[in-house]
């Protein structure tokens, strides 16, 4: 039986996830979700699921599929806006994932920040998600 992963709020419509398998994605769409980020290179793991394969699997149920990898030191602004474009344009609810839900935390409070939003308030919300992203306002500095 699919299996939902553990979701993190983000946003109204947004939430974030560690590594999804394929259950998870049948899951997800179970339960109602219309688009998927995906924030891991291929190969981060070893038996990871693949890009490819999870795009197939997602338009096969009818969700939106974004693939923007990188990892903390790879990270770009190219990077952020791709994420900014993705989650705009996002049918909703969506869920962006990568390893452990860090990363995907990290770039969406980047958007954020540059929203306007204080960085205090987004670290503390990955806190209680579960992930640090104490890095934030450093990254901040380097990439907005």
């Amino acid at each position: 039986m699919p299996s939902l992963p553990p979701l993190m709020n983000l946003a109204p419509g947004l939430t974030a996830a560690g590594a999804l398998s394929a259950d998870n994605i049948a899951a997800l769409a179970a339960s109602g979700v219309k688009t998927i980020i995906n924030n891991r290179p291929d190969g981060e793991d070893p038996g990871q699921f693949p890009a490819d394969e999870a795009r197939r699997l997602c338009a096969a149920h009818g969700i939106a599929y974004h693939h923007i990898p990188f990892v903390g030191a790879t990270l770009t602004t190219a990077d952020i806006d791709a994420f900014e474009a993705a989650v705009k344009s996002a049918p909703p609810p969506a869920v962006a994932h990568c390893r452990s839900g860090t990363r995907s935390t990290m770039i969406w409070a980047l958007t954020r920040m540059r929203a306007g939003e204080d960085p205090a308030a987004l670290v503390a919300l990955g806190a209680s998600n579960g992930v640090d992203i104490a890095a934030l306002p450093a990254l901040a500095a380097k990439l907005l």
